[in-house]
């Protein structure tokens, strides 16, 4: 059974404009394979950094770019003025609970501090069974290392149960963010039963 229901994907990644040079391919084969497999881009909504890069690539491929951004953002035009949808909320928190509402799978590209909230934070409803689809980390040029290695220092040191493993995947390419979709483990609402390690 294909895990493609809503036929969209949630992708955390970087805003900065100073974004290196050897992230932005990656992000762009990612846009071009989603919009060939018909699978609207849900995403943060800016123009600049890996955000415009990825909406670019996505519409410039014939897909779908829907971005969500509180209203203060917008004042100070950090939005993509072109985007498919420009869905538009009162708080970040808001921005957050619409970006993964009816999404097929959550992607984590390169980012600074906000994409790793949105990660930590949709990592934390996983494990209370508040979010039940799969987590990939695209660790283009070993970028996420660090994070690798401090999700399994929490493992090790059981600050997360052993099933908890089975939360979020890791590739090193574009091409292998959707076959990891589909091959994730599944994970259940009642998650919350074995959140707390015992």
């Amino acid at each position: 059974m294909t895990r493609f229901v809503h036929r969209r994907i949630c992708i955390y990644c970087a805003s900065s404009t100073l974004t290196p040079e050897r992230f932005i391919e990656p992000a762009r084969r990612l846009g071009r394979l989603l919009a060939n497999e018909g699978i609207d881009l849900v995403f943060g909504g800016s123009r600049s950094g890996l955000m415009g890069v990825l909406a670019d690539e996505v519409m410039a491929s014939g897909g779908k770019a829907i971005g969500i951004m509180p209203r203060f953002m917008t004042a100070v035009e950090w939005n993509h003025p072109n985007l498919s949808e420009l869905i538009l909320t009162d708080t970040m928190a808001q921005r957050k609970e619409a970006m993964i509402d009816r999404v097929d799978a959550v992607v984590t590209l390169p980012g600074g501090c906000g994409t790793m909230e949105e990660f930590m934070e949709t990592l934390s409803l996983k494990r209370l069974g508040q979010f039940t689809k799969p987590m990939i980390i695209l660790n283009s040029f070993s970028y996420y290392d660090p994070l690798v290695s401090l999700l399994d220092s929490m493992l090790e040191n059981k600050f997360l149960g052993s099933r908890h493993r089975e939360m979020w995947q890791v590739v090193k390419e574009p091409e292998e963010v959707l076959p990891a979709i589909e091959s994730a483990p599944g994970w259940e609402s009642d998650a919350h039963n074995f959140a707390l390690v015992r």
